[in-house]
C-alpha cells in the first residue's frame, strides 16, 4: 500500500519540542545553542523551519532555509535562499519526506523573490551529497577550508 504524503507546515509555537528533538539529532554537538536559534527562525522574515508530520502526526523530519545575501559559493545572484539543514528520521527516508521539506522550502524562497536555491554538505557526507542530487540540486565547486590560530601580540 503506498505511503500517504507527509503534511509539510511552517513550525510554530506547538512545534517546539519536536522541532528541538529533530535539531539535536541533526546537529548533536550544540544542544544548548538550539532553543534561542529556533526562536530566532522562528520571528524572523528571512529564517523559516519546516516539519513534516507523517499520517499519525508524528514529526518525521524537518528542514531549515534562510535569504543570504552575501557571496553564496556557485551561485550567480543575490539574495540567494540557502537550505540550512535537512533531516529525515531514519524509518521515513526515501518514502517523499525529503523530497517535501524541499518543495516546501524552495516555495518559500521563490515567494521572498530568489532565482537561486542553494545548498552545501560535508565533503565526506555522500549520503547528503546522493539526496542533493536526488532533489535536484546540481554540484557547483568542492572548498576545503583551513584556519590558523593567532596568538595576540603585546600580551
Amino acid at each position: 500500500m503506498p505511503q500517504a504524503a507527509p503534511r509539510i507546515a511552517e513550525a510554530g509555537p506547538a512545534d517546539r519540542d519536536d522541532w528541538l528533538e529533530l535539531r539535536t539529532l541533526l546537529w548533536p554537538g550544540s544542544p544548548d545553542d538550539h532553543p534561542g536559534e529556533m526562536e530566532a527562525i522562528r520571528v524572523s522574515d528571512d529564517l523559516l523551519c519546516v516539519i513534516a508530520r507523517g499520517a499519525d502526526e508524528r514529526a518525521v523530519g524537518f528542514a531549515e532555509a534562510a535569504i543570504r545575501r552575501d557571496y553564496v559559493n556557485g551561485c550567480d545572484t543575490s539574495p540567494v535562499g540557502f537550505l540550512e539543514g535537512i533531516f529525515v528520521r531514519p524509518e521515513a527516508r526515501r518514502l517523499g519526506v525529503a523530497r517535501a521539506l524541499v518543495a516546501a522550502a524552495a516555495d518559500w524562497v521563490r515567494s521572498k523573490g530568489c532565482s537561486e536555491f542553494a545548498s552545501d554538505a560535508e565533503i565526506d557526507n555522500l549520503d547528503s551529497h546522493n539526496m542533493h542530487s536526488a532533489l535536484g540540486f546540481v554540484e557547483t565547486q568542492r572548498v576545503v577550508y583551513f584556519r590558523q590560530r593567532l596568538i595576540p601580540t603585546g600580551h
